[in-house]
């Protein structure tokens, strides 16, 4: 049995800002699960008895080299694609980098990385990362980030 197709799987994103309030997206590379050649904020699956934050810095290692902290939950989200055939629930938190530079380590899932400012995002996000950047644009409205969301 395949997640995410045979039954809803559960993925984890991460929102990673920097110093900058830059936000770190990774493109999709040929070997994604889905949505392959979008830019999406990166993160992965949740395996059996695995926190989701073990879980996103799992993903966030393997996948970039780098060490995150996870902070607090931005939203979760139900990624439904009817056209592949998949439904995944799926929490982001809001991250930082704790050490290291990300870099790109699993090339097939991911063809490029890259830091933008919020309105400077690419358009051709996936469909969680549209409704992740739309909840994220909305907290920095809201609470003008006077707080750092991973403390």
């Amino acid at each position: 049995m395949i997640r995410g197709i045979d039954y809803i799987g559960v993925g984890v994103g991460a929102l990673i800002v920097d110093d900058q309030g830059r936000l770190f997206l990774a493109r999709r590379g040929p070997k994604a699960k889905n949505e392959r050649g979008l830019w999406e904020f990166p993160g992965g699956a949740v395996e059996r008895g695995e926190r989701l934050a073990d879980a996103l810095r799992r993903e966030i290692g393997e996948e970039y080299g780098i060490e995150i902290q996870v902070g607090e939950l931005l939203d979760v989200v139900d990624h439904i694609l009817p056209e592949e055939g998949q439904h995944w629930v799926s929490p982001a938190y809001l991250c930082r980098i704790v050490s290291g530079t990300p870099a790109i380590l699993e090339p097939g899932k991911c063809a490029e990385i890259g830091w933008f400012a919020p309105a400077d995002v690419p358009r051709d996000l996936t469909v969680i990362s549209r409704e992740n950047l739309e909840n994220y644009i909305r907290l920095m409205a809201r609470t003008s980030l006077k707080v750092e969301p991973w403390r």
